[in-house]
């Protein structure tokens, strides 16, 4: 029997250099999601990551350091509120967990348990926004010490199905009928759509952050999205995960000028709906643009075998109108005997975070 050997990576450049590594592991695991990849997480950290933070738990089956890699929890240090390693990702990812190779689940699992619970001897292990099913939750019966589960995010999940089928899940034919009639409206308004290619993908992600930033002008925006290193972390993850199939980028054209462009991040199971930029030209012309999105994704569902169209984190009114099934994140709280306390002060504080908003939604309310 191979023995299952943990290792703690802490370098960029290791980090780097495991590219192809993390590649095939991802590839392996039936539950990770494009948030998992190699190239969305390295880009993440060179964007938001901090020196001396990194922490990369690795399981490799057959030794140390040669062994074939079997299981990976992506990870890094912080200090406030409180001790803790959380995934890399931070709040631009809409899923966060482990990596598990489905072949070597119940051994990789158990070694990388040990090294979680090594590691929680000083920090709280606070894994955020873990999606239904994620790899990281088979991790709550293996765990030897106390360990809580909150609520997440709620994202938002459709059939992958045609187009046609969406429409037919509306509540009327009064609904069906104007979402068809919005649809033969773009089609005699000209607008044309292609999938950008690897080498283009830079051009285009900048494109869309323009155009993002002209919708919302005079709006309430996420601020995030007009930062520098935000357009960074697309740039730099954008291109390889299009070359790789983990996603597509797409351009609308108006009269041959690019007036949209959608970034839509895939795995084998899924399409996702992650950012888009619109110019206002669009809403003048009475261009509906959520359905000219929604038929673009129902595309890369169709294509690819796809059974879920995911319109990620957030219920705006545009998405609720499709009748979507809410899929609420969870955040997996692990501690050990001696970080108890910071188990404690951790759900101290999620409650006071959630009296608070509940606070300001009332006073919005009235």
């Amino acid at each position: 029997m191979r023995p299952y050997t943990a290792e703690l990576v802490t370098d960029t450049l290791a980090f780097t250099r495991l590219a192809g590594e993390w590649e095939r592991l991802y590839r392996v695991c039936g539950t990770a999601t494009p948030f998992q990849s190699h190239a969305w997480l390295h880009a993440w950290w060179r964007s938001y990551g901090r020196p001396g933070r990194l922490r990369l738990l690795l399981v490799r089956a057959g030794g140390a350091g040669r062994g074939a890699l079997v299981a990976a929890a992506p990870l890094m240090a912080v200090r406030r509120p409180l001790p803790a390693l959380v995934p890399l990702g931070g709040a631009v990812s809409d899923w966060t967990d482990v990596l598990v190779d489905d072949e070597h689940r119940a051994p990789a699992l158990a070694a990388l348990t040990d090294a979680l619970a090594r590691a929680a001897r000083t920090a709280l292990i606070d894994l955020r926004e873990v999606r239904p099913g994620g790899a990281a939750e088979l991790l709550l019966d293996r765990w030897p010490g106390p360990c809580r589960v909150l609520p997440g995010s709620v994202c938002l999940e459709l059939p992958g199905v045609p187009m046609d089928a969406l429409i037919a899940r509306l509540p009327s034919a009064k609904a069906q009928q104007r979402v068809r009639a919005k649809l033969r409206k773009l089609d005699a308004l000209g607008i044309e759509r292609r999938a950008v290619g690897p080498d283009e993908v830079d051009k285009a992600l900048r494109r869309m952050l323009e155009l993002h930033r002209l919708q919302w002008e005079g709006r309430k925006v996420t601020g995030e999205h007009l930062t520098d290193r935000f357009r960074d972390l697309l740039v730099r993850a954008a291109g390889p995960m299009v070359r790789s199939g983990d996603a597509v980028v797409t351009e609308f054209r108006l009269e041959d000028d690019v007036v949209a462009v959608d970034l839509t991040l895939l795995s084998p199971r899924l399409a996702g709906g992650y950012l888009y930029g619109a110019h206002p030209c669009l809403r003048e012309r009475r261009a509906d643009v959520a359905v000219m999105l929604l038929e673009a994704c129902t595309g890369h569902t169709a294509d690819g075998g796809r059974g879920t169209l995911s319109l990620l984190r957030g219920e705006e009114p545009y998405k609720l109108h499709w009748r979507p099934v809410r899929v609420p994140n969870s955040r997996l709280l692990l501690a050990r005997r001696r970080t108890a306390p910071l188990l404690a002060a951790a759900l101290a504080h999620a409650e006071a975070r959630r009296r608070g908003k509940e606070l300001l939604r009332r006073r919005e309310s009235r």
